[in-house]
């Protein structure tokens, strides 16, 4: 059993079996797309490769009213959006959630707060931010700033907390002043987490700067997504599903490899 539990794989095993779910979803959706096209021909839920590929060409091409092209406009859009979201997120969890996790009177104030607001839907909170902030860029940077922060600050809490006395007693026995203790005996050993912490933040950040575009914007993925839903316009729309979803992988995989350049300790078995 020890040598199948947890046993490595080669690099292109796991390109194959990696790549395999995708061929899947991919063989399937042609197949019933293929169907429905036989009863109809005109069907629009699920287009033909033919209409997707027209579809892509519509939003890369250049608008002749505006002289923008669709995709691209849409794309810097959201991309700011969600930097600006996940950053102010990012560094109001980890300040949080650092603190807590060191100093136990801190933790007894903000831990209860961080989680009650992990529990609450950030999208319940939508009206609410839209009526105090607006309508405006500012809303949306807030709505996924309170969407990933109360949950990533737990988790860093919980980390900085299951630090070793040991090594903080040991830092302190050396000389080191807290401040020293927290930045180069603490940190160090929670930042790989912090980092695969962010990396699970960013499919509930694409939910929140989504559901923000599409009830208030006017430009953004989601904009784009929600104002072409009313036409049916599934050869638009699944482009643009898929664009996300290789955005969010490209950002996460940006992540694990900035992690396992800084942290390469923490990769050894390669994760």
């Amino acid at each position: 059993m020890s040598k199948i539990v947890g046993s490595p794989l080669g690099r292109t095993q796991r390109l194959l079996l990696g790549a395999a779910p995708f061929i899947v979803l991919v063989g399937l959706y042609a197949y019933f797309s293929h169907e429905r096209h036989i009863e109809n021909p005109m069907d629009r839920l699920m287009p033909s490769f033919e209409q997707l590929a027209a579809g892509l060409r519509e939003v890369t091409s250049e608008d002749p009213r505006t002289g923008t092209v669709w995709l691209w406009t849409d794309t810097a859009a959201s991309l700011v959006r969600l930097a600006k979201g996940m950053g102010s997120g990012v560094l109001v969890a980890v300040v949080l959630g650092v603190l807590a996790g060191i100093f136990s009177g801190f933790r007894a104030v903000v831990q209860p707060l961080t989680i009650a607001l992990a529990k609450v839907p950030p999208l319940a909170l939508l009206p609410i931010v839209f009526i105090f902030l607006g309508v405006e860029e500012t809303s949306k940077v807030v709505l996924i700033g309170l969407g990933i922060a109360p949950t990533l600050a737990n988790d860093i809490l919980l980390a900085a907390a299951a630090v070793p006395r040991e090594t903080v007693v040991k830092g302190y026995t050396l000389g080191a002043s807290t401040a020293e203790v927290v930045v180069k005996v603490i940190l160090p050993q929670i930042l790989p987490r912090i980092f695969d912490s962010i990396r699970l933040t960013i499919g509930p950040a694409w939910i929140f700067l989504i559901a923000a575009e599409a009830i208030s914007s006017d430009s953004g993925l989601g904009y784009r997504i929600y104002v072409v839903q009313r036409q049916l316009a599934m050869n638009i729309i699944m482009p643009y599903v898929v664009w996300i979803a290789a955005l969010g992988v490209a950002l996460d995989y940006g992540l694990l490899l900035l992690s396992r350049w800084l942290h390469p300790w923490a990769h050894a078995r390669g994760n």
